[in-house]
């Protein structure tokens, strides 16, 4: 029933009597952030005692193993179920192939290994991508003519999650857009006898410019250069197109899907959510966080309010969580609430 035809007409309508009061206002709530809502993506780096600053992303360091331990013992302190690590990689370990992503010793493997020692009960979640491991910065193995080729670079990216598997990961998550790539690591787990481990995809992740100061902390914008990655990730015009990349990721056996970037395309999120109500996750992105950052910097924005509001916003659209550099700051606020 349209709720138009059995709305009375003001004055015996008056909407703002459920707004007047606080305690009326937080009764009638329709969405709330909380806590366990809550991803934090993390750069690590190999070396001890580095905690470099990215300068486009004011706040956001990048960490050596022993100074990110903290951190994740503040994550589990203040209830943040994940911690997602992108891994910022030795320029002379990057080749053509980005085979080290598959090396078993390499840096997630043993930062991954380390952090489920110490901290079990935190969730780790690892991208399944080859960029920061390429010397090209692209997300696979390139033809001559610049192209990624899909079948070659989802063979690097099976092994590349059984590696993460095998040293204790939680949740692999594939992000670099190829055909095929949740069915192939999906049968590759089972058979290895990863049961357990879950795949939370990025099945609807556009070429968008909202990622810049991600690339600048992980490395790859230097090795992408004037490249672009709009031959696999999806057009920030299409919509229907997210809707079946989203549905054939859950039929290859997808555990969770997620919308990247987010605030710009809250759209496409509740119509995800919508369609398939399945656990739906969004990633508030870099350059939406620096925007925040450098308007709150300027005092042109509430840097508490704006944050959270938009991270609201997300829940409103369907989501379900939220990879955000703002976690730590959003739980603390959200602890001090309670």
């Amino acid at each position: 029933m349209n709720p138009q035809i059995i709305t009375p007409e003001f004055p015996v309508s008056r909407p703002r009597r459920l707004r007047r009061d606080d305690f009326t206002r937080r009764l009638v709530r329709e969405n709330a952030l909380t806590v366990n809502d809550l991803i934090y993506p993390v750069f690590v780096a190999d070396g001890a005692g580095l905690q470099q600053a990215v300068p486009s992303l004011p706040g956001v360091v990048r960490y050596s193993l022993d100074t990110l331990l903290p951190v994740a013992q503040q994550c589990v302190e203040l209830g943040i179920p994940v911690l997602a690590l992108f891994p910022v990689i030795d320029p002379s370990l990057k080749t053509p192939d980005g085979i080290e992503a598959t090396n078993p010793n390499g840096l997630i493997p043993r930062v991954v290994g380390e952090l489920k020692k110490r901290f079990p009960e935190l969730g780790i979640l690892c991208d399944v991508a080859l960029d920061p491991y390429t010397s090209h910065g692209q997300d696979g193995v390139i033809d001559d003519n610049g192209y990624v080729i899909n079948e070659i670079t989802v063979e690097i990216l099976v092994k590349q999650a059984l590696t993460q598997a095998a040293a204790g990961v939680d949740m692999v998550a594939p992000s670099d857009m190829m055909d095929g790539r949740i069915g192939a690591v999906r049968r590759a787990l089972e058979a290895n006898g990863h049961i357990h481990t879950q795949i939370m995809a990025y099945s609807a992740k556009y070429a968008s410019a909202f990622y810049g100061p991600f690339r600048d902390a992980v490395g790859s914008a230097t090795n992408l250069g004037k490249s672009n990655k709009m031959a696999y990730q999806m057009d920030p015009g299409n919509l229907d197109e997210a809707l079946r990349e989203v549905a054939a990721d859950l039929q290859e056996g997808a555990d969770m899907v997620m919308v990247k970037p987010g605030m710009p395309y809250l759209d496409v999120l509740r119509r995800v959510k919508d369609t398939f109500r399945v656990p739906t996750f969004a990633y508030q992105v870099s350059g939406e966080y620096a925007m925040i950052k450098a308007a709150s910097a300027n005092g042109w924005l509430d840097h508490d309010k704006v944050m959270m509001e938009a991270l609201l916003a997300f829940k409103r659209a369907g989501a379900d969580g939220i990879l955000t550099y703002f976690a730590i700051e959003a739980a603390k606020l959200l602890k001090a609430q309670r």
